[in-house]
């Protein structure tokens, strides 16, 4: 970071940190309606990445 000496790093810092805190609030604003539980969730992931390995061990 010395190196970067001009680089006003609490902006940085600052704006990182903003984006972090639309990230989640638009997250919890996407899930608040949704009936999916964390187990649903965590099985249409799994079979996703299944789906997905098989998909890209055809193409090898």
């Amino acid at each position: 970071m010395a190196q970067f000496g001009f680089v006003n790093w609490s902006e940085v810092a600052r704006a990182a940190f903003a984006k972090k805190i639309r990230d989640l609030e638009f997250l919890e604003k996407f899930t608040s309606d949704s009936a999916m539980t964390e187990e649903d969730a965590l099985r249409l992931g799994a079979e996703v990445n299944r789906g997905l390995a098989k998909r890209l061990s055809k193409k090898a």
